[in-house]
């Protein structure tokens, strides 16, 4: 996961290491200038990667439920 430093920079930390991150550690990537600067908001984004499961692709599309209304069976 990507997560900005108070200077504007931006570090890639796993879910442990933001767990275990303390005001300390913070401060001292901060001293240091750690980090890089992103332009990019979509920079590691989910859109850009191919997330599907098997699981997904084994589905077909007959397995998805029409939930679309008909205007004249409404009672207006």
């Amino acid at each position: 996961m990507l997560y900005q430093l108070p200077n504007g920079k931006v570090i890639y930390l796993t879910i442990d290491q933001f767990l275990e991150l303390t005001d300390n550690d913070i401060q001292y990537m901060v001293a240091l200038n750690f980090g890089d600067h992103v332009i990019n908001p979509f920079t590691d984004s989910a859109i850009f990667r191919n997330l599907k499961s098997e699981d997904d692709e084994d589905k077909d599309d007959d397995d998805i439920i029409d939930t679309s209304i008909d205007i004249s069976d409404l009672d207006i």
